[in-house]
């Protein structure tokens, strides 16, 4: 016969077993910790977490207040597969961040105060394979080989950024690149922006939410589609010319008509004094032949 309340005895102790081996005694304060895994969301917390287990796959710190990822700290969790800062303050300059991750294949740092991305920031991580820099609105400048040694990326956004222009190097050199997110940008469609245009129409990159893929200046192409566009920056740039364009034309014609004439006047110049001087010495001969006949 089992004693009282036996079945619930047995209940409470396989929680309290499973909870001992839930949280690992090097579990960061206000953070769960499961077999590899860390997760902080929520916490409020303020700065990095400084004792999560080395063996650690998976580490969450979505929807805190962390400003800055220590460098040294970061590069002990080598065997990071999956790193969650979204929703974050995280503003601080992040190259040489992540040098020891190159097993890091999913990266959000999504809803943050990044300004700026340079080949250092992600150039270790060569295993990566989704990014996700969306909701940075102070993020401007993205340089032209800040993706150079991410070559399995297959999935990156940028949308609701502060980027105006996006060089197409920067991407059209991964060749594993399925989804680019770049909706909702203040996108500068300028003659520069032409050779993105074509890109993205020739590419066969997805590009999700691509009705708000638009341009923000000039005011004549604002609200226009990245797609629609390009045939008006064909047009702008490369077959219609400005009022600059005809005055460096008219400069140029006036430029070239000068050295032609100062050219053929040199030239008529030439032929005079040849013509003068053979002429000359044809009269002396004339004249020596004329002298020794006369004596």
């Amino acid at each position: 016969m089992s004693p009282p309340n036996g079945p619930n005895l047995l209940w409470l102790v396989l929680l309290f077993v499973i909870e001992v081996i839930a949280q690992s005694p090097n579990c960061p304060a206000k953070c769960t910790c499961q077999y590899l895994e860390v997760n902080c969301t929520g916490q409020q917390l303020q700065d990095f977490p400084m004792t999560i287990p080395l063996d650690t796959r998976q580490l969450i710190l979505a929807t805190n207040n962390i400003s800055y990822l220590p460098s040294v700290e970061m590069n002990f969790l080598t065997d990071l597969v999956y790193l969650d800062c979204r929703e974050n303050t995280i503003s601080e300059d992040l190259d040489f961040v992540f040098i020891g991750l190159n097993k890091l294949i999913y990266l959000d740092l999504s809803f943050n105060n990044l300004t700026r991305v340079t080949f250092n920031t992600f150039s270790q991580l060569t295993s990566l394979v989704v990014l996700k820099l969306s909701n940075n609105p102070n993020l401007v400048a993205i340089e032209k080989d800040s993706f150079a040694n991410n070559t399995w990326l297959r999935h990156l956004d940028m949308s609701r950024t502060g980027l105006t222009f996006l060089d197409t190097s920067t991407v059209k050199d991964l060749p594993n690149l399925k989804s680019l997110g770049l909706s909702e940008n203040p996108w500068n469609c300028n003659c520069s922006f032409l050779d993105f245009t074509l890109w993205m129409k020739k590419s066969g990159v997805r590009f999700p939410d691509a009705k708000n893929i638009s341009c923000y200046s000039p005011a004549t192409l604002h609200g226009w589609s990245l797609p629609e566009v390009e045939s008006t920056l064909h047009y702008t740039c490369l077959l219609h010319l400005q009022e600059r364009d005809y005055a460096f034309l008219g400069l140029i014609g006036f430029c070239i008509f000068s050295a032609g004439t100062v050219a053929a006047w040199l030239a008529g110049m030439c032929a005079v004094l040849y013509e003068f001087h053979t002429t000359k010495g044809e009269d002396e001969e004339d004249e020596d032949e004329d002298e020794e006949a006369l004596t």
